[in-house]
């Protein structure tokens, strides 16, 4: 049974609702079409976000991230519209779409797009690499 290109965004249950935890995706494989001239536009997608109630199902991402394939789209357009579906799906926490659409005419573009939930704050970065070098230099 093949499966085809879907607007439909599935979910799951966050299962640990508890916690603020980083889940990171890369999809090296997206394209769209340039509006101006139909050509083709390839692009690395790097998903990061932090799940509030629900996560996003890959294989639903998949094909999402496919039916772009052939719609003529702006970087910029095609970016925030992403993060717009996804954010409307999962209501996150926090996330943060990364677009990096390879050279086309010399130019390298890259787009990035974000979302916070109103009130959530970030807790702050633990550098263990910053311990380990203090531990490290204790004789």
């Amino acid at each position: 049974m093949s499966a085809l290109p879907s607007k439909f965004l599935e979910t799951f249950a966050n299962p640990s609702l508890e916690r603020d935890y980083h889940i990171h995706m890369e999809i090296p494989e997206f394209t769209c079409l340039c509006p101006k001239t139909g050509q083709p536009d390839f692009a690395t997608l790097i998903l990061d976000y932090i799940a509030d109630t629900t996560c996003v199902e890959l294989k639903s991402l998949k094909l999402y991230i496919w039916s772009f394939r052939n719609e003529g789209h702006f970087h910029e357009d095609v970016t925030n519209r992403i993060l717009d579906d996804l954010v409307a799906a999962i209501q996150p926490r926090f996330m943060r779409l990364t677009a990096k659409f390879y050279v086309r005419g010399g130019i390298f573009t890259n787009i990035v797009a974000e979302h916070r939930k109103p009130g959530w704050q970030a807790q702050p970065l633990v550098d263990l690499m910053q311990f380990g070098m203090q531990s490290n230099t204790r004789g």
